[in-house]
């Protein structure tokens, strides 16, 4: 009877099971999306994109010491061009491709086969994606040299070859002109809600792309003059015009999604992060109306710069101020006073642009300084001053351009660093090693450490290519 009943309830158990006509449901993940829409990818690269830019984290954006403007009270390794004991390239490389390009391509993928939208729409979106794309290779290209590129993000080649850096750079300026041409403002593009940086405006993005063609086609004027004079001045006349042009995101007030300067400077606790006396000096010598908006004062409230790698109490010196350190403060991407500084540099360089160098590196300055919610008064008396008057000021046209922008490309340390490498003239904020420097100034991050294991036939074929994987080799734009 015990057997005769097991029996019958495994019989009993097995009809109901077949009278489940499909049981594949219980196999779905219900708590997570199986199907990622391509907008969501684009602003997730955009985001990683931007905190990269902005973060102040020395396993990964240490730049700010590199270009003189921060110093360090306590960990000198980054200050003093050690780059490698936390393998910072290693975790640029792989923020470059494996989060930033792998997202983008995917978001490429998904947006080519939506069937839910129009053709107008589908290249607008298409064209954003790959003006973010292009932002990333410019940093890849300009940190390392030459890089991985026709066969980068192909997961059936794990052995990928570099490019050359020039061919990449030449193919990087006509995929922003086709992407520029593409964009067409009467119709959509990605949405409001994933558009982080132009909230859905596609005219915005077209003023984006034409303004990248400027900073890439100056980024080769020593290299190829002919390629860079004819880049600018087809894309000048549509390039940012005015600060509500700027290429720019905010970040929103809770934790997860604040300014990473807040996360690491604020939430943290962290009491290392100073002001570098090669910017403060130059600050306070000039009497610049930015000062008290770069800086706080020191714990005396008296304004002071420190040696950089050298260490230094805390309380003695400035720290960035209060308004770049709070939650919401935004991160610039490129702004008008960089396009500003571009065209007075070309018009010196003989390009045919509208205007004078003198009120370009005017209208640049104004822009910086109202940017940092400084006012316009404070920018015409500054500019009166003869020791920056275009005029009177100290030095050539590259001296004179070189040395403001890198005034005001604070806090953006990368964009600031690539603007050195090009303009390493006396004046510009090229500045002596930092105490007990490991090498003289950097050109360059070696390549990631990963690369060399992993893909080594590749790696050596590219240190090589570039005159050897070391932080002083000078990469193909770097004529000076």
């Amino acid at each position: 009877m015990k057997k005769l009943s097991i029996i019958l309830m495994v019989f009993l158990l097995t009809g109901a099971l077949s009278c489940t006509k499909d049981i594949t449901r219980f196999n779905q993940d219900t708590k997570h999306a199986q199907n990622v829409p391509g907008e969501t990818l684009f602003s997730n690269a955009v985001i990683l994109y931007v905190r990269t830019l902005a973060t102040s984290n020395v396993n990964t954006n240490v730049f700010r010491f590199t270009v003189g403007h921060w110093a360090a009270t306590t960990y000198q390794d980054e200050p003093q061009y050690d780059f490698t004991t936390r393998r910072i390239p290693d975790g640029l490389w792989n923020t470059g491709y494996r989060s930033i390009l792998a997202n983008l391509k995917e978001a490429t993928k998904i947006i080519t086969e939506d069937n839910l939208i129009t053709d107008a729409e589908r290249k607008n979106k298409l064209a954003q994606v790959d003006i973010m794309a292009v932002c990333a290779y410019y940093f890849l290209t300009t940190t390392f040299g030459d890089v991985p590129y026709t066969e980068a993000l192909d997961d059936a080649n794990p052995f990928p070859k570099y490019d050359d850096a020039k061919t990449v750079f030449d193919d990087l300026i006509k995929r922003l002109q086709a992407d520029a041409s593409a964009l067409d403002p009467s119709n959509a593009g990605i949405t409001s809600g994933q558009d982080v940086i132009y909230q859905g405006n596609v005219a915005a993005w077209q003023k984006f792309a034409n303004s990248l063609l400027l900073r890439l086609s100056m980024t080769i004027a020593d290299s190829d003059a002919g390629l860079s004079k004819s880049t600018f001045e087809a894309a000048d006349a549509n390039a940012f015009s005015d600060l509500a042009d700027n290429a720019q995101m905010s970040f929103l007030p809770e934790a997860v999604n604040a300014n990473p300067l807040w996360v690491d400077l604020v939430q943290s606790g962290r009491q290392d992060m100073i002001a570098g006396k090669p910017l403060m000096d130059q600050l306070i010598a000039l009497g610049d109306p930015r000062l008290p908006l770069y800086f706080r004062p020191n714990n005396d409230g008296v304004q002071a710069g420190s040696v950089i790698g050298q260490n230094g109490t805390f309380t003695l010196y400035s720290k960035p101020s209060e308004q770049m350190v709070q939650q919401t403060f935004p991160q610039i991407i490129m702004g008008y006073s960089e396009v500003e500084f571009l065209r007075a540099e070309a018009k010196e360089r003989g390009y045919n642009v509208t205007g004078t160098a003198a009120e370009h590196y005017n209208n640049a300055i104004k822009a910086s300084i109202e940017w940092w919610n400084g006012t316009a008064a404070e920018a015409d008396a500054y500019l009166a001053k003869p020791a920056v008057a275009y005029a009177t000021a100290a030095g050539d046209w590259k001296q004179k351009v070189g040395f403001q922008k890198w005034i005001g490309l604070y806090n953006e340390p990368i964009q600031g660093w690539e603007e050195m490498r090009r303009l390493d003239v006396p004046g510009v904020g090229i500045v002596p090693p930092p105490v007990a420097a490991k090498s003289t100034f950097p050109t360059r991050l070696q390549y990631s450490q990963n690369e060399q294991v992993v893909n080594p036939d590749s790696y050596t074929a590219a240190a090589s290519a570039i005159g050897g994987d070391e932080v002083t080799t000078k990469l193909w734009f770097d004529k000076n």
